[in-house]
């Protein structure tokens, strides 16, 4: 009767898998000490505590840890050099702890966990220690377990270790070898971890990677990014140089089109770059620059006109045809002194890639919507959809970006135009999805005649 009473305990409930709360790690490490067969005393390096659940009851504890420092197998399956190794180790987490609890075993269920918190992992990692997973690597005792729930859950034996553990900087020989397993997390991570820049990774395999893959950019050769950043004028005095000033902003470029926002963040970036990389952006040390030498550098330049120039490059080289353009003011706090006027910046920014194409700054005298023409005029916008908020939904700003751009476009009417929000509600084309919309012959599509008899098109009327 208990048994049967289990069953349905589980079938009405949903199994869920979550990170343990501040309060309940306490708990977690008891039942993990006294259930798990190699006890537990505290997960080294970084850390991440799950638990599994069904309704208020814990069925299933599950720990990662930073990957193994060395494990021959691994290594030879991802193909990175010593060098890059080292360099990209952080990105393998290591699930150092999976306990069932007594009294919660059901079918299926150690494999069910396992794929439940592999897809919150990476997402988790990058948001509690920075940075995002590729790969997954746990070790099995073969003389205890077959590592099925591994294999069921899509994970692959890579072999055996020699049967060695790490104690203080030396290792000792244990006499029980592992079972080695990894699971990818994103696609193409084996490469990602092997490529010279790494690359930005997109969390959810149904969406597009969200920035630009360094290692498409051209580099080295005529008209690549290299050629472009010899004729900065370098800031700094010659003396104690080490990376040239086409060294240090090629880094922070890459660095901030692949997703870094802040210097730390471009810093931790060049500190993955393999030795090939940072040759190809002309370093001459197996060493990147530092974080406090690509600040003065970025601090000093001549950031007006690098924009530009970075701007105009960027778009040569990816074309805005079929891309949408997001025009964006912002107010930058705190970056003033007393009694003047923050800067306000408008900029032109690539929705997929997050990437800023242009910026203006916006005089105390004028305002956004002059400025929008001034922004996008230099842009080559033929076939491109530019947004924009309410403040630019203006019959002119409209007329520049069709006649004279050749671009389509999309604003927002809200209660600023009463006029423009009336006559869309009078003629009731808020009714219509952007699916039914007229194409540009002004043919509907089948099953959406024009019921109002007028079109809605990107033209303001």
């Amino acid at each position: 009767m208990a048994s049967v009473a289990i069953q349905n305990f589980f079938s009405d409930n949903p199994l869920r898998v979550r990170l343990a709360r501040r309060d309940e790690l306490p708990k977690w490490r008891d039942l993990m000490r006294r259930h798990h067969y190699l006890g537990f005393e505290r997960i080294v390096g970084s850390a991440l505590h799950y638990v599994a659940t069904i309704g208020d009851q814990w069925v299933a504890l599950l720990g990662w840890g930073s990957a193994a420092l060395k494990c021959a197998p691994r290594d030879h399956y991802i193909g990175w050099d010593p060098h890059l190794h080292y360099r990209r180790l952080h990105l393998v987490a290591n699930n150092v702890r999976f306990l069932i609890l007594p009294d919660c075993h059901q079918p299926n269920l150690a494999s069910r966990l396992l794929a439940m918190n592999l897809k919150q992992l990476s997402r988790d990692w990058l948001r509690f220690h920075g940075h995002p997973i590729l790969l997954a690597e746990t070790f099995v005792d073969s003389t205890r377990f077959r590592g099925t729930c591994y294999r069921a859950a899509g994970w692959k034996e890579l072999g055996q270790t020699l049967g060695y553990s790490k104690r203080n900087r030396g290792y000792w020989h244990n006499g029980s070898p592992k079972l080695i397993f990894v699971r990818p997390l994103v696609a193409n991570a084996v490469s990602h971890l092997c490529a010279p820049f790494l690359p930005p990774v997109a969390l959810n395999p149904k969406e597009a990677e969200p920035m630009i893959d360094v290692n498409r950019l051209p580099l080295e050769e005529q008209g690549g990014l290299m050629q472009l950043l010899n004729n900065i004028t370098d800031p700094r005095k010659p003396r104690g140089v080490r990376h040239s000033v086409a060294t240090v902003v090629a880094i922070a470029v890459c660095a901030a089109l692949s997703g870094a926002r802040s210097f730390t963040a471009i810093d931790e970036w060049a500190q993955s770059l393999s030795i090939d990389a940072l040759r190809r952006m002309g370093s001459k040390r197996p060493k990147p620059p530092s974080e406090s030498t690509i600040r003065r550098v970025l601090q000093q330049i001549d950031s007006a006109t690098f924009d530009a120039q970075i701007g105009d490059w960027i778009v040569d080289k990816f074309p805005l045809a079929g891309k949408a353009l997001a025009v964006d003011g912002k107010t930058l706090r705190r970056a003033h002194d007393v009694g003047q006027r923050p800067p306000h910046l408008l900029s032109a920014i690539l929705h997929q890639e997050a990437v800023v194409v242009g910026q203006l700054a916006v005089e105390e005298k004028t305002n956004e919507i002059p400025k929008l023409k001034e922004l996008l005029q230099p842009l080559p916008l033929d076939g491109a959809v530019v947004t924009a908020d309410a403040l630019h939904t203006q019959k002119d700003t409209a007329r520049f970006l069709v006649e004279e751009k050749g671009a389509e476009y999309l604003f927002i009417a809200k209660d600023n135009q009463p006029t423009l929000r009336q006559d869309i509600v009078d003629l009731n084309l808020n009714a219509f999805p952007p699916s039914a919309l007229p194409n540009r012959q002004g043919a509907w599509p089948p099953g959406n005649p024009p019921d109002t008899g007028q079109r809605r098109t990107k033209r303001l009327s």
